[in-house]
């Protein structure tokens, strides 16, 4: 009898700690905040890229306003549509810096909406 007892009281103690197991990490990961390794390693490469295109923007904006031909430069700019603006900015290679042979993804676009917004 007491050995049915103890091990009642082992089983209950097993299905108990799952129950909390599976209890923790379901509130951990949808209201805690956890996240896997998957996605936090996306989460950071989304976060370095947006601070890598908040850098270079400005500085292209800067070196389209001070090209030879701003006024006509800034005249196509704004006859192109929106969707197009990167690729024009790209293509006048104001977004390609050194070291690289295009624009780092998003800063065009970026660069484009600076310059529209700064008139």
């Amino acid at each position: 009898m007491a050995s049915e007892l103890r091990q009642d009281m082992i089983k209950r103690l097993l299905q108990g700690a799952a129950v909390g197991a599976f209890a923790a990490m379901l509130i951990g990961f949808t209201w805690g905040g956890w996240v896997t390794g998957g996605t936090a390693a996306e989460m950071e490469r989304k976060s370095a890229s947006s601070a890598v295109v908040a850098a270079l923007a400005p500085i292209c904006a800067d070196r389209f306003r001070q090209a030879k031909e701003v006024m006509a430069n800034l005249a196509g700019l704004k006859k192109v549509n929106s969707w197009q603006q990167d690729t024009f900015i790209a293509d006048g290679g104001w977004a390609t810096f050194a070291g690289q042979k295009s624009p780092e993804p998003g800063v065009a676009q970026a660069c484009a909406n600076l310059l529209m917004t700064m008139q």
